[in-house]
């Protein structure tokens, strides 16, 4: 039986791991070819750790392993010429884009001192490198393509990331996610005649890199941050559960896969403009950011 996506092509930028990843494979299983980019290095105002090219070629290997073709690349997505660059092997193997998926982004709290450069990265990423995906594969996409872009329940709130705790990092992040809702509103509306749909997937917490490491730790248990003791993943866990109405910690990168499929095919034909929260009633328990 053919595939949700049979014969489609997708280009899905931070695609090493996490919801990337996630979204290549599943868009794979359901029969599209990918080109997949990630930055696959470190930005310096970033404290956790980022994708590395041993995580780009795991991605490759499974969309391999689901018979699908791929072309990965590392790419910047602040670096425009890079991912033109990226977009054009893959244009060169398989002859078209059908689905954008602009996922990669940054969330580089303060674990010190303040760093304005936390701002300027998590914006050059999350809202500019959006805009640089977009701008790559617009004048390749045909008519009835699809754009998904990645924005966040917590960008949605104010006093999530944006507040002294997480520092300009954060705020960078919450200002970005806050953007991308007017940038999807607008070009959802000029893409429209041509039966080009764009929507924008808001995760809450999700079970990847950007929220296990120890800043988010110790934002989530400042308690624990104040006596000095060190924070682990099972102190984390219950705040991070008090975020959402329903009584889990997280979704998983899948979750938000399923919903980039159906965006992605043709089911979601009549679908655009549309602002989606996967966020297990976070944003209903939250609608003014948590207290």
């Amino acid at each position: 039986m053919a595939g949700r996506l049979e014969g489609k092509v997708a280009f899905i930028t931070g695609g090493a791991r996490g919801q990337g990843r996630a979204h290549a494979i599943a868009m794979a299983r359901e029969g599209a070819d990918i080109i997949v980019v990630d930055i696959c290095r470190q930005i310096p105002s970033n404290p956790y750790p980022l994708a590395t090219p041993e995580d780009l070629a795991d991605t490759e290997r499974a969309i391999k392993e689901l018979g699908r073709r791929v072309v990965a690349r590392v790419a910047d997505v602040r670096e425009r010429h890079e991912l033109r660059d990226a977009l054009e092997a893959g244009l060169a193997d398989f002859g078209k884009v059908d689905i954008v998926v602009a996922n990669a982004g940054i969330l580089p709290m303060a674990m010190g001192k303040p760093d304005f450069m936390g701002f300027v990265d998590a914006t050059d990423v999350d809202l500019l490198g959006v805009m640089n995906a977009v701008a790559v594969t617009a004048p390749h996409l045909p008519d009835g393509a699809s754009v998904i872009i990645t924005g966040s329940t917590a960008g949605m709130m104010k006093g999530t990331t944006d507040n002294p705790e997480m520092g300009p990092g954060g705020s960078g992040y919450g200002f970005s996610k806050r953007m991308i809702i007017e940038y999807v509103d607008e070009i959802a509306f000029h893409l429209a005649s041509r039966m080009i749909r764009v929507n924008c997937m808001h995760p809450t917490n999700v079970n990847t890199h950007l929220l296990h490491n120890d800043g988010m730790y110790g934002v989530f248990r400042p308690d624990l941050k104040a006596e000095g003791k060190p924070i682990t993943r099972e102190d984390a866990e219950p705040a991070f559960t008090y975020f959402q109405l329903m009584p889990i910690p997280y979704v998983e990168p899948e979750d938000i896969a399923h919903l980039a499929v159906f965006l992605a095919s043709d089911e979601s034909r009549y679908v655009t403009g549309q602002h989606i929260r996967v966020d297990a009633g976070s944003y209903l328990k939250f609608p003014n950011g948590p207290a």
